[in-house]
């Protein structure tokens, strides 16, 4: 398998993607979510609310209890219906 063809997946707890390093999820990422939920943006949200609380608490046990601020931004805000 390529890189190329690889999947931009996360790397738990760190939330940085196995393929580009970029903190997940990274451009590749969002693009390969939006197609697969074209159809289903409330589906796509649930699921990235999820991660979300996930990454949230597992980074914050990485960073001393304390929760990263940009979360929303990271994992919410790009995936909303324009």
């Amino acid at each position: 398998m390529t890189r190329a063809s690889r999947q931009h997946l996360p790397m738990r707890p760190l939330w940085r993607c196995r393929v580009c390093g970029a903190e997940w999820p990274c451009q590749p990422a969002r693009l390969a979510l939006l197609v697969e939920y074209r159809n289903d943006r409330t589906a796509l949200l649930i699921y990235l609310s999820t991660l979300m609380a996930e990454a949230g608490a597992q980074l914050s046990q990485l960073n001393g209890h304390a929760r990263p601020e940009n979360l929303t931004e990271r994992f919410l805000t790009w995936a909303r219906v324009r």
